[in-house]
């Protein structure tokens, strides 16, 4: 009697056991996510390359703590205008006048403060609202009169690059009061026991953790009560395992030092509430809108006019913003301040994600390219890379990214 002996294959693992097929889905499922979110963290994933690569060739100078600290205080004039820049090519247009109008809200501030002893906190008042007015003039020649942005900002910038050199008659004006100083070049006050590390910022950072992390999983539960594609859920908590890993580790940093700067603080809040607005207010969609299809967004009746008449009006006021923490920090006001500030925010804003056509970007995406600038510049200045190849690095950088950028959409399109 013979019996019939079969050659029987393994049995599938079962769902959650380990093996090679398992590791080899997570893996694919991984890389699917990162693929379908590669706009949103390319760049993300890129400063967390910058950042490695320079801690290594400094031998770990990049991450000292008050490298670190120096790092948000050097950047702060651009992280602040990269906000306001987003806006404007998320609506589809450009502002040159930001370098010059930083540069003339110095000069400003410096003559009412140095000049006619006006008190500090009302002469930041004034230079907002001045700010604001440069904004919404340009503004008002752009939505209203339908003269293209670049040939209104472009006036703009050699206006008040003129009116600079007349408030200051061509010389540097100086000191400024301490309390605009520490406005902006200061850090938060010690409070608490003694210990190693600053208080303040410790719990702050604990705070924003937490926000952060709440933040995350709100978002990913109303995406999908909208039946929205989420990131699958490992790489999910990935990524706040890797956003808790960074907010602790700055926050570390900076606690060990003198705590976290002023201006710090002042971007926090311009970051929140600008993320918020973009997106979940009315008025961030219709930036949208009018950037991502301008007739469309009329025939849904947005009032693209009035939205691009704010969104200048709103660039005009984070520029003056910026020009007083660069004017606090240097202590004077110079008629060659600001020169390329401009370019500066704008090349953040296309690291950071933002689109040649408009409609596509990111508050949190503008501050991502602002510091790629700010780590490469550091970077290189530790390593005493001269200011001509500085240039020539930072505009393959920005070629990079936009090419990034044409290449995805192409790729997204097909």
């Amino acid at each position: 009697m013979s019996t019939d002996v079969t050659a029987k294959s393994p049995a599938p693992a079962p769902p959650g056991r380990s093996g090679p097929a398992a590791g080899s889905g997570l893996l694919r499922l991984m890389l699917d996510g990162l693929r379908r979110n590669m706009r949103q963290y390319g760049m993300l994933i890129a400063l967390g390359l910058i950042v490695a690569l320079f801690a290594v060739w400094t031998d770990g100078d990049l991450l000292l703590p008050h490298n670190v600290s120096n790092l948000v205080l050097q950047n702060a004039y651009v992280l602040i205008l990269a906000i306001g820049m987003m806006l404007v090519i998320i609506a589809g247009h450009i502002d040159l006048s930001v370098g010059s109008l930083t540069a003339f809200v110095g000069a400003f501030a410096a003559v009412l403060t140095v000049q006619h002893s006006v008190p500090w906190p009302l002469a930041v008042v004034l230079c907002l609202v001045v700010g604001a007015a440069a904004g919404a003039a340009q503004g008002f020649f752009i939505a209203y009169l339908g003269i293209p942005s670049f040939i209104v900002t472009l006036a703009g910038m050699l206006i008040f690059r003129g009116f600079t050199e007349i408030l200051l008659k061509g010389q540097t004006l100086g000191p400024f009061p301490d309390g605009l100083q520490k406005m902006f070049t200061g850090f938060l006050p010690e409070a608490g026991p003694h210990t190693n590390y600053h208080n303040l910022t410790l719990l702050l950072g604990l705070v924003l953790i937490a926000a952060v992390v709440w933040q995350e999983v709100r978002d990913r539960r109303r995406q999908q009560e909208f039946a929205l594609d989420v990131l699958p859920t490992r790489l999910f908590l990935l990524k706040l395992v890797a956003l808790v890993a960074a907010v602790l580790t700055l926050t570390l940093l900076l606690a060990s030092y003198k705590g976290a700067p002023l201006v710090l603080i002042i971007l926090g809040v311009l970051v929140a509430g600008y993320g918020y607005v973009m997106r979940n207010a009315v008025f961030g969609r219709h930036i949208y809108a009018i950037g991502g299809n301008l007739p469309a967004a009329k025939l849904s009746g947005v009032k693209d006019k009035k939205v691009t008449f704010y969104v200048f009006l709103n660039m005009g006021a984070l520029a003056a913003l910026a020009g007083l923490a660069i004017a606090a920090r240097l202590n004077a006001a110079s008629p060659k301040a600001g020169l390329n500030y401009e370019l500066e925010a704008i090349a953040s804003s296309f690291i950071g994600g933002a689109s040649m056509s408009g409609g596509v970007g990111t508050v949190l995406g503008a501050i991502i390219g602002g510091l790629v600038l700010g780590v490469l510049n550091n970077g290189m200045n530790l390593l005493s890379v001269g200011t001509d190849w500085q240039q020539v690095i930072k505009g393959f950088a920005l070629l990079v990214a936009v090419g990034f950028d044409v290449w995805n959409k192409r790729k997204s399109g097909s």
